[in-house]
């Protein structure tokens, strides 16, 4: 026994000890990351109640602030990229373009997940055609999307071609969102797009 525990007692404690540095390391980072999502989600609530004014029009100082905390802090968290989709929209309530651009061109050339940055690139799209920069727009809104966001996309593409005087690539994107949605889905507004446009050939 003594030989044997000269041979394998070293290595065996050291493999002990290395499989529990391991396992509570695990536990420590697993709990840190849930103390970490939970605090970023407290600023961003703080942050979604900045609109419950009067006016329903977010304070942008406490609104800056608020994010800016997010971002330095919590970094690493959706949450963050849930403020800079926040921050954009209050930039474009107030006529700030360029401000909310630079937000949401952050989020969706480094998502935090897929669905972040397709909700970052069609809002960034939607930013883009107000600037009158309708073929950037389209630039962005290349290649495949998922189908949960399919119709939305193809029916923004439409929006951007019929700026772009384009209305025969228009009419197929609208169809292709119409055709995108799914039975039971109301399709009124895109309806009455395909509609404007067959009346604009007649």
């Amino acid at each position: 026994m003594k030989d044997w525990w000269q041979r394998n007692g070293k290595p065996l404690v050291t493999g002990g000890l290395l499989a529990l540095i391991v396992v509570f390391g695990w536990q420590y980072w697993q709990k840190y990351q849930r103390t970490q999502a939970a605090n970023a989600s407290v600023l961003y609530q703080q942050l979604l109640e900045t609109s419950l004014t009067p006016t329903g029009e977010a304070d942008p100082a406490r609104v800056a602030d608020l994010a800016g905390k997010l971002k330095s802090e919590y970094g690493g968290t959706a949450y963050a990229q849930y403020a800079s989709l926040f921050v954009a929209k209050v930039a474009v309530d107030t006529g700030k373009l360029d401000d909310a651009a630079a937000e949401l061109k952050a989020v969706a050339d480094k998502p935090a997940n897929a669905t972040l940055g397709e909700i970052a690139r069609q809002r960034l799209a939607r930013v883009l055609a107000a600037q009158n920069k309708a073929e950037d727009a389209l630039k962005l809104l290349a290649g495949d999307a998922d189908k949960a966001f399919l119709a939305s996309r193809e029916e923004l593409k439409g929006d951007l071609l019929v700026q772009l005087g384009r209305t025969d690539e228009a009419h197929a994107a609208y169809q292709k969102a119409k055709s995108a949605l799914s039975p039971d889905a109301a399709v009124g507004g895109l309806q009455m797009k395909l509609d404007d446009l067959a009346k604009g050939d007649a």
